[in-house]
């Protein structure tokens, strides 16, 4: 395959997926399979000749769809959405062609200066602070890891890195048990360990103590042990759950403790100003990430990490042998040194793309939608038979179970089986629940509240 077939081929493929995002609404959400039902039809061995590309292409369009779940269907209400706005698509298409290794500013100036630049207009979009800075990770958790790791090292006096862990103080991290689990892995990949992660106690709003935090961390120092940082929630993975940002950040500073924000979902819903109560006292924070992958429409994937000062993280991270050196810049950003890989994609230009063709208004409009359908579709699961509503829609997450964990699990299942509307389960507090989510880029009102009418069939 040349450059010619290329832009055949690609055309193609552009047709290809035009007819399916039009035509997803006629799939089912997940791909009724079972394990091994894909594998089952790709060779045990790799060919040894070249294969002509009508073959490739019909064995794609044969075992790949169906085996699907289709994270751009407008009925997927799992999880959180990964969506991609086609101007996202198109931009990625550009970054595929052009194929750069963006690993420092000369290999690529433009994806280091776009990247600056889209940054900055995001922390403007959020209502962030000036001042803030950051990076394009590919996902939360390696910007979470990436803040804890810094965390590490500031607590070790930045000597963890030449002299290792041992021997050294016990550190302690603090979190509530509403925190995403790339938290606990980012505990267990520093060295911090698992049992040196503490949860906190939650209140009825299911936000972390902050008399409960201030405890845990004189119980702490009184027994010799070392706090490294706080890990703050905002907009949790499983019900929504948001921190009190601001008193917890009060007694995080008390002690000398920096702070880290895991905005990954609800981040995005920043960029409506009516909803920035929800994390009051975010500029106090070290560091922030959020998705835009998720619900900003940016294709997967794309972390956006602010930073109120990178310098720790990059005394972290930063590693600059004479092969990387850009000669006569020493001043010159080099993203890599920001975060864990070395090589960087050009995540940027689908930010760039993005916020031009649908504006702020346009997206902070889908976003308000998501929201008063979530609600709408809250009510009308409230009034089917047996339904109970266990967490509040927060924002447009809300959760809801049935009279007992096994009618739960068996409506779960069926709903799933039915193939129109995709949801999936948590658990909070001990009981197993449903969670609802909306977000997907083109979903409709009559998308949302297909929801209530697949399950009142079901029931």
């Amino acid at each position: 395959m040349d450059h010619d077939d290329l832009r055949h081929w690609s055309k193609r493929a552009a047709d290809w997926a035009h007819d399916y995002h039009r035509e997803l609404r006629d799939r089912p959400v997940r791909a009724p399979l079972v394990p091994g039902a894909v594998a089952a039809h790709l060779p045990a061995s790799p060919p040894d000749g070249a294969e002509p590309m009508e073959r490739i292409w019909d064995d794609f369009t044969r075992i790949v769809p169906p085996g699907m779940t289709h994270w751009q269907h407008p009925r997927f209400f799992a999880y959180f959405p990964a969506n991609a706005a086609p101007a996202s698509m198109l931009a990625e298409q550009l970054a595929n062609a052009i194929a750069a290794q963006g690993m420092i500013w000369q290999t690529s100036p433009a994806v280091t200066e776009i990247e600056t630049v889209m940054i900055d207009w995001l922390r403007q979009a959020l209502g962030l602070a000036e001042g803030f800075r950051g990076t394009i990770h590919d996902s939360a958790t390696t910007a979470t890891l990436s803040a804890v790791l810094t965390m590490r090292e500031a607590a070790l006096g930045f000597e963890g890195l030449s002299k290792g862990l041992s021997g050294g103080p016990v550190l302690r991290l603090y979190a509530s048990a509403e925190t995403h689990s790339s938290v606990d892995k980012a505990a267990r990949l520093s060295g911090i360990g698992q049992d040196n992660l503490v949860k906190i106690a939650t209140d009825g709003r299911n936000a972390m103590k902050p008399g409960a935090l201030a405890d845990a961390i004189r119980a702490d120092l009184d027994a010799g042990l070392k706090p490294a940082g706080v890990i703050l929630c905002a907009g949790g993975t499983s019900v929504g759950a948001f921190d009190r940002i601001a008193d917890s950040i009060e007694v995080a500073r008390t002690f000398g403790l920096p702070v880290h924000v895991d905005a990954a979902w609800a981040g995005s819903a920043m960029i409506c100003p009516e909803f920035r109560a929800l994390w009051e006292g975010i500029d106090g924070a070290d560091s922030i990430v959020f998705n835009p992958h998720k619900w900003l429409g940016a294709q997967f994937d794309c972390a956006v990490q602010f930073l109120r000062d990178p310098g720790p993280q990059i005394r972290t991270l930063g590693l600059r042998p004479v092969y990387l050196e850009t000669a006569g810049q020493e001043e010159i950003t080099n993203y890599n040194e920001w975060t864990v890989p070395l090589g960087r994609r050009f995540r940027a230009l689908k930010l760039w793309f993005l916020m031009r063709a649908y504006g702020l208004e346009g997206l902070r409009a889908r976003i308000r939608n998501h929201v008063a359908w979530a609600g709408e579709l809250r009510d009308a699961l409230a009034a089917l038979p047996g339904v109970e509503i266990v967490t509040e829609p927060s924002l447009s997450l809300f959760t809801f179970a049935l009279p007992t964990e096994e009618a739960t699990a068996d409506l779960l299942a069926r709903i799933n089986d039915d193939g129109r509307v995709y949801l999936t389960q948590t658990r909070h507090r001990g009981r197993y629940v449903i969670r609802v989510q909306v977000g997907q880029f083109d979903c409709t009102r009559e998308d949302v509240i297909c929801v209530a009418e697949v399950i009142g069939d079901l029931l």
